[in-house]
């Protein structure tokens, strides 16, 4: 077996629900932390989704500021992580581990 630490997804969020993230045939993914930025002046919402099972809804991203979460979560090949925010000010920094 092969681990290797990657960059899930990194970039602004879209305004409705978009897959950041789909897991690769043969393998097992950790997702290991997200990082949600919000670069606007006022306060912003997210929402993220593992296979369609809602993680956070509407969630609070504070002016000109970060949210950090380390959800530890094992996703299993072809399943996702959807996501989606109040604008395209809000951007997701996903990492994790793949296992093949």
């Amino acid at each position: 077996m092969a681990n290797t630490l990657k960059v899930l997804y990194r970039g602004a969020a879209a305004t409705s629900s978009a897959t950041l993230y789909t897991v690769p045939s043969s393998t097992t993914t950790l997702v290991t932390s997200i990082v949600i930025t919000n670069t606007a002046g006022t306060a912003g919402t997210y929402t993220l989704l593992f296979n369609d099972v809602s993680m956070a809804t509407t969630v609070a991203v504070p002016a000109n500021d970060s949210v950090i979460v380390e959800p530890k979560q094992v996703i299993a090949t072809a399943q996702t992580i959807k996501g989606f925010a109040s604008a395209t000010t809000v951007a997701f920094h996903i990492s994790g581990i793949e296992i093949t």
